[in-house]
């Protein structure tokens, strides 16, 4: 099946093929899903919805006129880097340590599918990037600067806002009393409860540092990295901090070139420092940071939060399932009986670990070597579509290949990517990177 461009074989869309005014508003469906982010029941909704509705607009058009939405090779890849991740899913839940939940999660999986066609097809054209690229760049840039605004005044708007709508709707708070006395980082929009803010913004830097660089060239590329970095660092986790410091290197080199790359990080190194002596939040991870330099195991452990522990459950999982893992998100069940140092407290608080934290180990563990095999296929179909792209192509795509690219990068540490919200960020980038890169013929403007 081949996933390059197909400007040369598929024929142009009619300009008065009906089909394609009716999806005109899927940029706005994408915006709309990832602004609701900080009330993740609200974004599952339009996620939904939005399935429901790309699939009923394919069926009332029996599925005619498909290439006027997407490229035959972006139907392909989009499909098939989708179920590179949903059929690991279902394999695992044949003998998952919760079978029952295992298939429930896999049947409910399916709903990612359409919605990453309609994400595809918002990239597919020129108008449709714009909106869509412009709109997260400007949602990363609000968040940015309403986390700025925390960390100077101690209350994030965007949050205050989010919470007393709440508390009006549902006489609830969005997070308890226990949870934001126990935050040690910056949680901006995302809020004390959901300490998500600096991966989520280094994973969506790519496409604010892309329209910052493009508009206003160097300076706006310099004040948009500037100030997305000092939030990821202030929002405190350190696997952010090597997802961001990728998008800088291979977002800045083209622009800036490497000496006055090379600047910047300088300057970012500088401001580490002043932040190490004037933030204890930043101290703390950069003295616990250190302690992988001790010659023992506990020192490295420690240096990765309990991390350790936690891989070698993991790979004990892999060894124990080794051909289709202990079933997605079946981590937390199977701890336990893999659990290295079973009756110690461990170094996250209490209970056992939710996931492996690390992708490959998470789809090592749950997953099973036929898991990593389906995702490395994936992996090398979306490589292949970007080593055999033209160079207008590659460019009208780079900052949802470079989104993508840093939010699986696997010399890092991760979040769940079987988990409803991790997943779907995952997916998302994917159906956007698919389909700005196999665009429609005539629409090769950036």
């Amino acid at each position: 099946m081949s996933t390059t461009n197909s400007s040369s074989t598929d024929p142009a869309p009619a300009a008065h093929d009906p089909a394609q005014p009716g999806w005109r508003w899927a940029p706005w469906w994408v915006l709309a899903f990832v602004a609701l982010w900080p009330a993740p029941g609200v974004a599952e909704g339009v996620l939904v919805l939005g399935a429901l509705a790309a699939i009923v607009k394919l069926l009332v058009s029996r599925f005619r006129g498909g290439t006027a939405l997407l490229s035959g090779p972006a139907w392909a890849l989009t499909s098939v880097l989708f179920f590179a991740y949903w059929l690991p899913q279902l394999f695992s839940a044949v003998d998952a340590v919760d079978a029952r939940h295992a298939f429930y999660k896999a049947a409910t999986g399916l709903r990612y599918l359409p919605f990453l066609w309609l994400a595809a097809a918002a990239v597919a054209d020129a108008r449709g990037r714009r909106i869509t690229f412009g709109g997260l760049a400007v949602i990363a840039g609000i968040w940015t600067l309403d986390a700025l605004a925390q960390a100077l005044s101690g209350t994030s708007p965007l949050f205050w806002g989010l919470d007393a709508l709440k508390q009006a709707i549902e006489h609830k708070p969005m997070c308890s009393a226990e949870e934001i006395a126990a935050v040690d980082r910056l949680g901006g929009v995302l809020g004390p409860c959901n300490l998500k803010l600096g991966i989520v913004l280094a994973s969506l830097s790519p496409f604010a540092l892309y329209v910052a660089g493009r508009r206003y060239g160097n300076v706006g590329w310099i004040v948009a990295a500037a100030l997305v970095g000092v939030v990821v660092l202030l929002a405190g986790a350190r696997a952010s901090w090597l997802t961001y410091a990728l998008v800088l290197v291979f977002s800045g080199w083209r622009l800036l070139g490497w000496k006055k790359l090379a600047g910047m990080f300088a300057f970012g190194a500088v401001l580490l420092a002043v932040l190490a002596f004037t933030v204890p939040q930043v101290h703390e991870r950069i003295l616990r940071t250190t302690h992988a330099l001790a010659a023992d195991e506990a020192g490295v452990d420690s240096a990765l939060s309990g991390r350790g522990r936690i891989w070698g459950a993991a790979v004990c999982m892999a060894r124990e399932h080794p051909v289709n893992g202990v079933g997605a998100r079946g981590f937390r069940d199977a701890f336990p009986a893999c659990d290295p140092e079973p009756g110690k407290a461990p170094a996250w608080g209490s209970g056992p670990a939710l996931h492996a934290h690390q992708i490959v180990l998470e789809i090592l563990s749950e997953t099973g070597a036929l898991g990593l095999l389906l995702w490395l296929a994936g992996a090398a179909l979306a490589w292949r579509a970007w080593r055999y792209a033209d160079e207008p192509s590659r460019e009208r795509a780079r900052p949802a290949m470079l989104a993508l690219a840093v939010t699986v990068f696997p010399f890092n540490t991760h979040l769940a990517f079987y988990s409803t919200f991790w997943g779907g960020l995952t997916l998302l980038l994917a159906a956007l990177y698919a389909g700005s890169l196999l665009a429609r013929r005539g629409d090769e403007a950036a």
